[in-house]
C-alpha cells in the first residue's frame, strides 16, 4: 500500500475509473449481443433498432474514452454489415 498522499489518491481515482470503463463496457457488450441475437434470428425490424442503440452506445463509450475512435468504427461497421446481409 502506497505512503504518499498523492499515490493513494492516484490509487482511489484509478479504482474509480476503472469501474466506470467497467460498466460502459459491459453496456456496450450488451448492445452488441442484442443486436447479433437479432441477426440471427433474421428478425430486420429489431436487428435497426438493436443496432440504432448499440451505435449509441458504443459513440458515447467512445466520447468518454473508453474505446479508441477507430475501434468504435470498426465495431460499427462490423454490426452495421451484419445487419445489412439479413
Amino acid at each position: 500500500m502506497a505512503n504518499i498522499k498523492s499515490a493513494k489518491k492516484r490509487i482511489l481515482v484509478t479504482a474509480t475509473r476503472t469501474a466506470r470503463n467497467k460498466s460502459i463496457r459491459s453496456a456496450v457488450k450488451t448492445a452488441v449481443k442484442k443486436v447479433e441475437a437479432a441477426a440471427v434470428t433474421k428478425n430486420k425490424e429489431e436487428a435497426q433498432a438493436a443496432l440504432s442503440n448499440a451505435v449509441s452506445a458504443i459513440g458515447k463509450a467512445t466520447q468518454k474514452g473508453v474505446y479508441h475512435k477507430n475501434n468504435a468504427a470498426r465495431k460499427v461497421s462490423r454490426l452495421t454489415r451484419l445487419v445489412n446481409e439479413i
